[in-house]
């Protein structure tokens, strides 16, 4: 683990040298931290350098007084990536990290070499699920949803099947600063990126798991068939977060997708 200062604010980040290929930056997702990529890492194929981080408010990195945007969310990863000193970069992120990345990708299209694009789309919900989930955790905590969020994160058989690691996962989830959770619900609250993803010419490998109860599989589908240049790969048996379930189907769909594209 390592740490910068970012003006007065501490940031917590991973940064990886594996070996000669490109630079793969990963974000994860609502309620997580960089330890989500931990079981995929070794499966990768060709990456020289991985550098993951814990978004605003989540993990080790230091939390400021909610609401937050995607846009603050994104100009956090700059930080990271200035820090870094990358030139270009893949990029991929699950979920709101999904969102910070198509963001990332749409104000800095000559950094990022390709995207990859897990759970996520340009919008995610109605404004009024995520008050109301905010209005939720403001009057009772994050414990009070940890258990949905389950259901959502992970497919049944891994439940019942890996009750440890569910729970181990919900502690994660349920002890994330409720400041920084509430802040990254008011930014997906408030995002609609449709434009500027659609504008994107990256190419982007698109992946959904295929229990998926967040944003589900139909969602993110249309967001790849609308891109301009986008692949579309299911997960199957899996939820929200299919770098947990099924990391060894992840990382074969991301390697196939950097050889064709010439990058490993």
């Amino acid at each position: 683990m390592a740490f910068f200062k970012a003006a007065s604010r501490t940031i917590h980040y991973s940064d990886r040298t594996m070996g000669s290929g490109p630079t793969l930056v990963l974000a994860n997702s609502l309620g997580t931290d960089f330890r989500i990529w931990d079981t995929l890492l070794p499966k990768l194929e060709g990456i020289g350098r991985i550098v993951r981080y814990d978004k605003r408010g989540h993990g080790l990195t230091d939390v400021t007084e909610p609401p937050y945007s995607i846009q603050d969310l994104s100009t956090d990863l700059e930080l990271l990536v200035d820090h870094a000193g990358l030139d270009h970069f893949l990029l991929g992120g699950v979920s709101i990290g999904g969102m910070i990345a198509q963001d990332y990708a749409a104000r800095h299209p000559d950094q990022v070499d390709a995207l990859v694009c897990m759970d996520t789309a340009p919008k995610i919900g109605e404004s009024s699920l995520w008050q109301d989930r905010i209005d939720a955790i403001s009057a009772n905590g994050l414990d009070s949803i940890a258990d949905g969020v389950m259901e959502r994160w992970f497919s049944a058989s891994f439940r019942k099947n890996n009750p440890a690691a569910t729970a181990g996962w919900r502690n994660l989830l349920a002890r994330t600063t409720q400041a920084g959770y509430l802040g990254c619900c008011a930014a997906i609250r408030d995002a609609d990126l449709t434009a500027a993803t659609l504008a994107l010419t990256v190419p982007t490998l698109v992946l959904c798991g295929a229990e998926d109860g967040a944003t589900p599989p139909a969602l993110v589908k249309s967001m790849a068939d609308a891109m301009q240049n986008a692949s579309y790969v299911d997960i199957p048996n899996a939820g929200h977060i299919p770098s947990l379930e099924q990391p060894q189907a992840v990382a074969d769909a991301m390697n196939r997708f950097f050889r064709e594209q010439g990058l490993t």
